[in-house]
């Protein structure tokens, strides 16, 4: 039998080794995985749809299986949803009221699988529960009225960012190794960044979507997961990853990441940055953060150099603003129409109705404007990298925030958004572009609380990243999990 301690150990790559060699069993580490939820579930709320029971029949299932071929290769494995995404037969929130009190009919279950979740469902994971988020991905925060608050593992009384909260808690946790996470201005790195994971934001184009524009965003959100190891996200990135193009270009990535990220890469040119994009302050401990990962890789023979050119920040979260609201706005309608209730009516968190109304207000010519912007946008960052490999820049300007200071029910919006902006700003440039951007855990805070910082490369470079990242990981290797999984 697997002790906890065991199970704890273990990354998603080392529990499908022992799997295969018979050493243990899938019903084993399921029990594993129910007794850390239990046990750390009520004091982080980072699972809020709990499906336990069928997870252990599908366990059990997957103990009488034979025969493991390379379609199944983490048959077995304990796993999580973000809860903006469709498991069929689950429950969906969105971590919205709209989705749960105002529902007329009781939870809303889902009819169908997003096409990432089949991905993890034909590669053999057993589906665990869902993660918390705050309401429609919409916040940098996982303080969800409608699921109630998720707290950081290494310091309660903080924010886990979000909007991919509940994965980070859970995996930095040990509920599971890793978990599903999605990106649209941060919502992977972020929580990374500050729950002391590996999170990879891949390039657009380059992993399964859903085809409809609402469900990415206009090519702004993108699907991976969130991992304790950079061969956990190789691996998992495998699963994922498109052989060929569907709503967008498909980058040239080589077809095997998990074995080509463990190469070491040539020596990378990495440009530095170290002012706010919005020109704000800047904590300590993030620029120490970058500053400790630069110090790292010229130890590996990288060259470190000034940021050439500064891209235009504003003008891209001007326009990916725009692209937010109208998706906002197409999604809340087509939840009222169901429910058959006005806005006015609608109990929606107060920055979540800001977004609705202004993406009422946006016309198609604002729309095509914005994308037009981004194309520019993207066209700067190509330039910017033909004469660097990546660049390396904080995740957040600030460390973890403490829970209740990021309100999206704030009385003055104004308030609300003038800390947001503080305390974000670096991360939405890749997904407005389309780059992949990686944050990797580098410091700690006096309370404990971990402190990433961020590599994004050109279009495509994804592999690039993972290989420095796993060179990082062998010269400086992070904490696996925060002290509360082994408390």
């Amino acid at each position: 039998m697997i002790t906890k301690e065991q199970y704890l150990a273990l990354d998603a790559c080392a529990m499908a080794e022992s799997l295969a060699a018979g050493d243990l069993t899938s019903s084993e580490l399921m029990e594993c995985a129910i007794a850390q939820k239990e046990k750390v579930n009520g004091q982080l709320n980072a699972v809020n749809v709990d499906l336990s029971e069928s997870a252990w029949n599908h366990a059990q299932q997957a103990d009488k299986e034979t025969g493991r071929n390379q379609h199944t290769p983490f048959l077995g494995i304990p796993f999580l949803i973000k809860d903006l995404t469709d498991l069929k037969g689950a429950q969906i929130t969105h971590g919205s009221r709209l989705y749960t009190t105002s529902s007329k009919n009781g939870p809303v279950i889902s009819d169908q699988n997003a096409k990432v979740v089949k991905r993890y469902l034909d590669s053999g994971l057993l589906m665990l529960g869902k993660t918390n988020t705050p309401e429609f991905g919409l916040s940098v925060s996982t303080e969800p009225v409608a699921n109630g608050p998720c707290a950081n593992p290494w310091h309660t009384d903080y924010s886990t960012g979000g909007s991919s909260g509940g994965a980070a808690a859970a995996v930095a946790a040990g509920i599971v190794p890793v978990a599903h996470a999605t990106d649209a201005g941060g919502s992977i790195r972020i929580p990374a960044s500050c729950c002391g994971l590996l999170g990879l934001k891949p390039s657009r184009g380059l992993v399964v979507s859903d085809d409809d524009m609402l469900a990415n965003r206009s090519g702004l959100t993108v699907n991976h997961v969130l991992s304790r190891s950079v061969r956990d996200s190789a691996s998992f990135l495998d699963i994922v990853r498109l052989r060929k193009p569907e709503l967008f270009p498909l980058p040239d990535v080589p077809q095997d990441l998990t074995e080509a990220s463990q190469q070491i890469p040539g020596p990378l040119r990495i440009m530095l940055q170290t002012e706010h994009p919005f020109g704000e302050s800047i904590d300590e401990d993030c620029l120490r953060a970058v500053t400790t990962l630069a110090s790292c890789c010229e130890s590996l023979g990288h060259k470190i150099e000034d940021m050439s050119a500064q891209p235009d920040y504003r003008a891209a979260a001007r326009a990916m603003n725009k692209i937010l609201c109208a998706h906002t706005f197409q999604q809340v309608r087509t939840r009222l129409q169901v429910l058959d209730i006005s806005l006015e009516q609608a109990d929606l968190e107060t920055s979540t109705r800001q977004m609705t109304e202004a993406g009422s207000r946006i016309t198609a010519a604002d729309y095509a404007e914005a994308l037009t912007t981004l194309d520019r946008i993207r066209e700067e960052m190509r330039q910017l990298f033909c004469s660097s490999d990546l660049l390396l820049s904080p995740v957040l300007a600030k460390t973890p925030a403490r829970l209740g200071w990021l309100n999206m029910n704030a009385n003055s919006l104004e308030d609300y958004a003038a800390r947001y902006r503080c305390y974000s700003g670096f991360t939405p440039l890749a997904n407005g572009a389309g780059l992949p951007s990686l944050s990797i855990p580098a410091v700690s805070t006096s309370e404990g609380l971990p402190v990433g910082a961020m590599f994004t490369g050109a279009w495509g470079s994804d592999l690039i990243l993972l290989k420095l990242a796993y060179q990082i990981e062998q010269t400086q290797p992070w904490p696996m999990l925060a002290p509360i999984a082994n408390d």
